[in-house]
């Protein structure tokens, strides 16, 4: 069995882009994955108020109901100048009456910082956190960070949710303008899978 995850690993998500990027991940390991959706799994209601917490719950809440290893993510937007906000609430923040609307979230960033006359360069992180779980209730966290700043308005149409007003550190494009590829190079998920596969698969 390969590292401490054995050759099938649990993935806690509905989410299939996510999945398929998770896949791609561990494919050199000969890990296979599934996702919670293929065993008719629910998705536990994410009632934790930050990231560790929320990926907590959803990992052992699979690994308990499948009786596998299971790995779950949390991650979003932190605004230096908003005290870390939108955070782990970054997807409330682009809710609407016709659900998500990613547009409506990255305005509303912009609009706080203009309101508190946040000063330029406005710095902001991506952040990650990865559950690994296993059913017998133990546990392993690997977090992960993007640094940059925000810029306005928005710019490309590439990747998703806040990434058209992210411009990571070293870079003049946003990840909304770069390619998935290179985005998920430097992405914080990336960052934190790094740290789990050096854990992992020594």
């Amino acid at each position: 069995m390969p590292g401490l995850i054995g050759d099938r690993l649990l993935i806690a998500t509905h989410n299939r882009g996510k999945l398929e990027e998770i896949a791609d991940l561990l494919a050199p390991f000969g890990v296979a994955v599934v996702g919670a959706a293929d065993l008719n799994l629910p998705e536990p209601e994410e009632t934790e108020t930050t990231f560790v917490g929320n990926a907590r719950l959803k990992a052992h809440a699979a690994a308990k109901a499948s009786g596998l290893v299971a790995l779950a993510d949390d991650s979003g937007l932190s605004v230096d100048a908003l005290g870390g906000a939108p955070g782990v609430f970054t997807a409330d923040w682009a809710t609407t009456a016709h659900g998500r609307d990613f547009a409506v979230g990255m305005e509303r960033v912009w609009r706080e910082l203009e309101a508190i006359h946040a000063p330029e360069p406005r710095l902001a992180q991506f952040r990650c956190t990865l559950v690994l779980a296993w059913p017998d209730g133990q546990d392993r966290v690997f977090e992960g960070v993007s640094p940059g700043r925000l810029v306005w308005p928005g710019r490309g149409d590439q990747g998703h949710g806040f990434d058209p007003i992210f411009m990571p550190d070293g870079h003049q494009i946003t990840f909304g303008e770069m390619d998935r590829w290179e985005k998920n190079r430097l992405s914080h998920r990336a960052d934190a899978f790094r740290k789990l596969v050096a854990a992992c698969f020594p």
